[in-house]
């Protein structure tokens, strides 16, 4: 018997019962080929489906073939594209789970690529960042559009699919901008109030219902809320509710928020759990088909709680699944600790917009080699790893799992390296569990690890003399050396750490993610001018703070470091520091702080060249990796250490 009773009861779904209630909301990977299935879209769906999901709603799939979404996007405009989608539905059906690929027009939101007509929309109004505007939609147009939704359905039925998701939520794309009163401004039939807004969303669930029949499971997507100033509220949302109900829908996917207003629908690490279930709750008491509500639900215990408690009546987990395709199987089992842990960075979507594929920062093996294919060595080898941070945790674990011995060595008293002082600002709280599942995979793999233990040269020409060596052994903070004249100087690394405390008025060097997430944790939580609080100042040479960053992290930290006051001082070159001022340039002016009584540093790392050197005087075979290589992420760290410890 499963802890997770409630997340774990079947449900049933029209006419078909699903499993459980852990399902797969959509998500992007750019895995598809001109629109068609992959092999590898196959074996992705069919991963998640064997690791124990009851359903599956695809990433987008569009409907007509002028306007695309992604550059690596889905289709099914035609009969061509039915043979992939049955190789979909086989994989996933011979596991027990359903799957609803997502019907979707992108509309203004559309890939521009060379060669698109003008986008077209509900009406003249496109988003923020929009080159020209779009033109509104003709009924004519409407008409045909209803169409390709009804013809895009019956594809899926006779690919021997479950049914489909219609996406109207978001303000995003043809249907949620239909009926967004952000974007529809149109004064026919389809504009106006609700019912007009809504009319277009009914026509195609009307046109696909007839189509496909009664057995076909069709959802819809919506934003209970927009959470935006003329966007649509609960209260509008229960009511078209009530209508898609009467339409014959069979559940709704209640999610909440803008796409281009970010943070709002995909929520941000440090973000509460379950974002959007306040929009569920709500919705649920109004009908009486299913309701699933979507928004960081990441773990087991959240999800059925949220059922339990009648938020919902079953959880939409992607990023979680994403990161674990054996989510389902291991909660049902017992097995929490075994769950790779999302931490909510959306690393997995950042490169989408550019055509990259899919990624994940926890999990590098993603999805041709993953850790059920990975293949034993062929000879054994005695491998030791320097240094147990990600990537040497990472490496020491995949290194075992294929046979090889592995030592692991850590100068310090406790693992996780980089990932400790990391996971001490605010939102980074998932880190730490990111250290204890690496820590429990290093303790049932068998890897030999030995704290508080510094490698020497000695050793190396010693007990570990045939040893292949795996060096992740970091990345030291960088200093300014003639600026430590000032009256009290540490780095960041040196606060997360808590091996130094800084006083009440902070100059900090360094806009990027390490300086902003620090003068984040260092400023008071409340910018209410109580004379005790932290004055904290940042100064980054760049024209903005955090470039390197994009998604909404970046957005929720930056709104909170400017409501608490925080001094952003970007375009800003400290020149010269002496023990009581800090001067900067900016614009062509010299400023002096000579109110300060810390300065950090939180300007990059730089590579120990001392391990390599020690290595090579050692003459043994050695690899070098994660920011002992070159300062990167968390992802691109585990990364290299998968990749390298997987062809050992």
């Amino acid at each position: 018997m499963t802890r997770y009773e409630h997340l774990f009861t079947p449900i049933k779904v029209g006419k078909k019962e699903i499993r459980n209630r852990v399902w797969m909301p959509p998500i992007s990977t750019n895995l598809a080929n001109k629109g068609y299935v992959t092999d590898e879209l196959v074996q992705h769906y069919g991963m998640r489906a064997k690791g124990g999901i009851g359903l599956i709603v695809s990433e987008v799939v569009t409907v007509e073939p002028t306007y695309i979404y992604l550059p690596g996007d889905m289709h099914i405009y035609d009969d061509s594209f039915i043979d992939g989608w049955k190789k979909v539905f086989d994989e996933v059906h011979k596991h027990g789970t359903v799957l609803l690929p997502q019907l979707f027009h992108p509309a203004y939101m559309a890939f521009p690529i060379p060669g698109t007509p003008q986008l077209v929309a509900p009406s003249h109004v496109g988003p923020y960042y929009a080159k020209s505007a779009p033109r509104p939609i003709t009924k004519e147009e409407i008409k045909v559009l209803i169409g390709q939704f009804a013809d895009a359905a019956e594809r899926v039925l006779k690919a021997g699919g479950d049914g489909v998701e219609i996406h109207a939520a978001h303000a995003h794309g043809m249907l949620g901008g239909f009926l967004s009163p952000l974007y529809n401004k149109r004064t026919d039939e389809y504009g106006g109030d609700i019912h007009g807004r809504l009319r277009l969303t009914l026509e195609v669930i009307e046109a696909v219902r007839q189509r496909c029949g009664e057995d076909f499971i069709i959802d819809v997507r919506i934003s209970g809320d927009e959470y935006t100033d003329g966007g649509l509220t609960l209260r509008d949302m229960v009511y078209v509710a009530k209508q898609l109900e009467k339409a014959g829908v069979d559940m709704l996917h209640v999610s909440g928020g803008m796409t281009i207003k970010r943070g709002s629908s995909i929520p941000a690490a440090g973000t509460k759990l379950a974002a959007h279930a306040h929009l569920s709750e709500e919705i649920k008491k109004a009908v009486s088909i299913p309701v699933a509500t979507v928004g960081r639900v990441t773990e087991a215990w959240a999800a059925d709680e949220l059922i339990a408690n009648g938020k919902a009546d079953a959880c939409m987990m992607g990023r979680a699944t994403l990161c674990e395709p054996e989510f389902a199987n291991k909660a049902y089992e017992g097995r929490d600790i075994e769950i790779r842990p999302c931490i909510g960075c959306l690393r997995c979507l950042n490169g989408i917009m550019f055509g990259k594929r899919v990624a994940c920062t926890i999990n590098p093996s993603f999805e041709l080699v993953n850790e059920d294919t990975l293949q034993e060595a062929k000879t054994k080898k005695n491998v030791l790893v320097i240094g147990a941070g990600p990537a040497g945790m990472e490496a020491a674990y995949v290194a075992a799992k294929r046979g090889h011995h592995v030592v692991l060595c850590e100068s310090k008293d406790e693992l996780g390296g980089a990932l400790k002082p990391a996971g001490v600002p605010i939102g980074k709280q998932d880190l730490t569990r990111v250290i204890q599942y690496m820590a429990h995979r290093l303790e049932t793999s068998g890897v030999d690890v030995r704290l508080n233990t510094t490698v020497t040269e000695e050793m190396l020409k010693g007990e570990f003399k045939d040893y292949e060596v795996i060096s992740a052994h970091g990345a030291k903070p960088n200093v300014i050396k003639p600026f430590e004249v000032f009256k009290q100087t540490m780095t960041a690394d040196d606060i997360l750490c808590g091996k130094a405390f800084p006083g009440r008025k902070i100059v900090i060097i360094g806009g990027g993610s390490v300086g902003c997430e620090t003068a984040d944790y260092l400023a008071p939580l409340l910018n209410d001018r109580f004379p005790r609080n932290r004055d904290v100042t940042v100064l980054e040479m760049a024209p903005e703070i955090m470039m390197a960053e994009s998604g909404a992290g970046r957005s929720h930290l930056v709104l909170r470091m400017i409501e608490k006051g925080i001094h952003i001082e970007c375009g800003a070159k400290v020149t010269s520091v002496t023990e009581t001022e800090i001067h900067y340039e900016q614009n062509g002016v010299e400023h002096v702080i000579s109110d300060a009584d810390t300065l950090v540093f939180a300007n990059g790392y730089h590579v120990d060249p001392s391990v390599e050197e020690m290595l090579k005087n050692a003459g043994v075979v050695y690899h070098i990796i994660g920011d002992g290589l070159k300062p990167a992420n968390i992802k691109e760290a585990i990364t290299q250490a998968w990749n390298l410890a997987k062809d050992l």
